[in-house]
């Protein structure tokens, strides 16, 4: 977490919080939702605007993390604002040589492999539960190949509950989930 983001939480502790206005796409795309795109239905069925402002998602990616409870936020200065995830709370990246980095360009041990009923693969890490990104398949495909990784079958249902993770933390606080 930013210096600065700590030091504005220190000066302002009790900014409420903030669900619904920030998305994460299935590949690694932030997308800002206003009270417009909110009212017409949720994510990612309406996702809002994409952000493009490199500053910003690198920002972003700085100050995101879980909660207690696996809801992924992003501290922006004394507010957390609440993230609502398509698919899962990271998106990974496969290097040439099998590494694995997350979408927010932190590097990640494979832990378990998870392939769901619409053969979408997972990755659980050190850092957290993330879906390979769709450029990255066959990179994974050759890793399962080879016998580095070997998922096993799990349905998306099934998956924020085993890995720790919220899908829609506004659902969740408006009982909607």
């Amino acid at each position: 977490m930013d210096d600065i983001v700590r030091q504005a939480m220190a000066k302002w502790p009790n900014v409420p919080h903030c669900w619904g206005w920030l998305g994460l796409d299935a590949r690694g795309g932030w997308y800002m939702r206003d009270d417009r795109v909110q009212a017409a239905g949720p994510f990612p069925q309406h996702k809002g605007s994409l952000l493009r402002h490199d500053k910003l998602i690198d920002f972003i990616h700085r100050n995101y993390a879980p909660d207690d409870e696996g809801q992924w936020y992003f501290q922006n200065g004394p507010q957390r604002v609440y993230v609502e995830l398509e698919c899962a709370p990271l998106v990974w990246r496969i290097g040439e040589d099998f590494s694995v980095r997350a979408h927010t360009g932190k590097a990640a041990q494979v832990r378990d492999c998870v392939i769901d009923e619409a053969g979408r693969l997972y990755l659980d890490s050190d850092i957290g539960f993330g879906l390979v990104h769709s450029l990255d398949m066959g990179q994974a495909a050759d890793a399962v190949e080879s016998g580095r990784w070997s998922p096993r079958e799990l349905t998306a249902a099934d998956l924020p509950a085993r890995f720790g993770f919220v899908r829609s933390p506004q659902a969740l606080r408006t009982g909607a989930a």
